[in-house]
């Protein structure tokens, strides 16, 4: 009795489980006036309270950006009658479910930014990006179901890579997608309207753009130069681990560059960028986004995923997941054929100098500068650049530094890609898990034999600049540091308005010792009236000494000051091929190309 009593009650939770389900319909009667509005059906739930939730931030963008903002009108209803959802902080409302069969919880959300990360919806197109627009059930994110897109009347396009359900549709003009959790529904970005189509296959997956905007693109061009990048990207790791995925591009005019997605992306790129020298830019970021299928939202950290979205999730392996992906970006270009070698050592030793120029290059390591993204890289100000460096560029340097200690290691036989491979066996096809630092650090040891405890305390860590002729010569490129004490002011000028502003200021400069600060508006200098163009070309001329009398507006105060001239050594590096023909075997395996 006691055993069929526990059968009974097994089999009736399981029922009531099965039987719960979560629809979606997403409407937008008036684009103009730049709101969704969504409908959230809960069906036996059979709980007295549920909160739900907005994310306060979107993966891949590691910022809180507090979505619950663009939230109006919430309402429910509880099987049939109306009621109230209350809120209890910033992102829950409290709704009093009563064991209810049915709840329908109703709300707006104003889209009206233009970006990757965050919706927009006007009478040309609708993006839904979904972690601002879809909320959550807290508790029952791991809950699939369906969303519903109804269009607005004159729009006659949907896409997305979620996967359209065939029956139950409740209106000819809609669509429906199946989700098979929270993090999948707002994975797979939508776009809404009469955007361009077009499909091809690369390295055996369909791929579908979805083009918004009037552009210079040539459609056959992009799929010819598209599949040799998808087909570079997918021999670092050996397989494409999707069936399809979905380019969403958004042609406007100020671009905003490119979010990854599971099985999709969504890049914002400058209209008429499909032409000339900035079609390699365009190509870059495909390249980018496309290996970030891989790298971060397969191979990745432990912390990313699965996601909090209530607070923000720290980890110190940024310089991985994203300056990887940066080196690779360039790399895979080289590889597809678009660069020789010389042009892209140009572009590699262009990063490294930036980086290795940057003041805040020697304040703030780079594990530091992926743990703060939430604080600093995306919450840039006047002086930042004197004590923060992006993890961007110099994770690609260091993944350039580990790829030659693996290629002279190995003697040409293995690099980085081997190393990627295993990482991405060991934790996201074994494991099914993410990485911690120390098993990432531990893993790559193992991989070189080699202990790697200061090249972490330097590199990592630390602000020591490595020794880039010692990892760089072995490959054939031989480096050679050209820095060197030159006369500076220490003060970068733009022009507003017809006034001539000072837009930064390096710590320790002579113009920071002459108590200059960015937004001074510099009036003269020595008696004449200033001018940006004028000024810059003048500072360029200054010996060390040299005393300048400057004329400033501050808060529409004027006040004198004297810069006396100091010097100031910014690092930078030289390089060549080699002609030493025993290193070519290793710099044609490094810089080889997949023809």
């Amino acid at each position: 009795m006691l055993k069929y009593s526990i059968v009974l009650f097994l089999s009736l939770v399981t029922s009531l489980v099965w039987s719960q389900s979560i629809t979606y319909e997403l409407r937008m009667p008036k684009p103009q006036n730049h709101y969704y509005h969504v409908t959230m059906r809960l069906k036996d739930f059979d709980q007295e309270t549920l909160h739900i939730k907005m994310p306060v931030w979107t993966p891949g963008s590691y910022l809180v950006r507090e979505f619950a903002k663009n939230v109006d009108q919430v309402t429910t209803m509880i099987d049939g009658n109306t009621s109230k959802a209350i809120k209890t902080d910033k992102n829950t409302w409290l709704i009093n479910a009563e064991k209810a069969k049915e709840i329908l919880i109703e709300y707006e959300v104003y889209a009206f930014e233009v970006s990757v990360r965050t919706s927009f919806l006007d009478l040309t197109h609708g993006f839904v990006s979904g972690s601002g627009v879809f909320m959550y059930v807290d508790g029952y994110k791991d809950k699939g179901g369906i969303v519903e897109v109804y269009p607005f009347q004159t729009f006659s396009k949907i896409t997305t890579s979620l996967e359209e359900k065939g029956e139950g549709v409740t209106n000819d003009r809609s669509k429906a997608f199946v989700f098979e959790n929270y993090d999948q529904l707002i994975d797979c970005p939508i776009e809404i309207g009469n955007h361009d189509v077009f499909s091809f296959e690369a390295a055996g997956v369909e791929h579908t753009v979805a083009m918004y905007g009037p552009s210079n693109a040539d459609a056959s061009m992009l799929k010819r130069d598209m599949t040799r990048i998808i087909e570079s990207a997918t021999n670092v790791f050996g397989h494409n681990p999707n069936k399809k995925y979905t380019f969403i591009i958004h042609n406007v005019a100020d671009a905003q560059g490119g979010l990854e997605h599971i099985n999709s992306c969504v890049l914002s790129v400058n209209r008429w960028s499909y032409q000339g020298g900035k079609y390699i830019g365009f190509l870059s970021l495909v390249a980018h986004e496309y290996f970030h299928l891989w790298n971060v939202k397969r191979l990745r950290p432990k912390e990313l995923g699965p996601f909090d979205y209530d607070n923000e999730v720290y980890t110190s392996l940024l310089w991985v997941m994203e300056g990887f992906t940066s080196y690779y970006d360039e790399l895979l270009l080289r590889r597809a054929g678009y660069y020789s070698q010389e042009d892209y050592l140009k572009r590699l030793f262009s990063s490294l100098n930036y980086v290795e120029g940057t003041p805040g290059a020697r304040v703030q390591p780079v594990a530091h500068a992926s743990f703060d993204a939430w604080i600093k890289a995306y919450r840039p100000n006047e002086n930042s650049r004197n004590t923060t460096i992006s993890y961007y560029p110099k994770g690609a340097v260091i993944a350039a530094l580990i790829d030659a200690m693996i290629i002279k290691k190995y003697k040409g036989s293995k690099c980085l890609d081997d190393f990627m491979q295993h990482l991405y066996k060991r934790f996201y096809l074994d494991a099914g898990r993410g990485f911690t630092e120390e098993e990432f650090k531990k893993e790559l040891e193992a991989f070189l034999a080699e202990n790697l405890d200061q090249f972490w305390a330097k590199y990592i860590n630390g602000t020591s600049i490595p020794p880039y002729r010692e990892y760089f010569s072995s490959l054939g490129v031989s480096v050679n540091y050209i820095g060197k004490e030159e006369p500076s002011v220490g003060v970068g000028l733009e022009s507003k308005g017809g006034k001539t502003i000072v837009k930064s200021v390096r710590r320790g400069s002579s113009a920071e010792n002459a108590g200059i600060s960015v937004g001074d508006e510099i009036v003269g200098v020595n008696g004449l009236r200033a001018e940006q163009k004028g000024l810059e070309d003048y500072f360029s001329t200054v010996a060390e000494g040299d005393r300048i009398e400057v004329l400033l507006a501050r808060e529409d105060q004027l006040f004198s000051t004297e810069i006396v001239v100091g010097t100031y050594e910014q690092p930078k590096f030289s390089y060549r091929i080699s002609t030493d023909k025993k290193s070519d075997k290793l710099l044609n395996y490094w810089l080889r190309t997949d023809d």
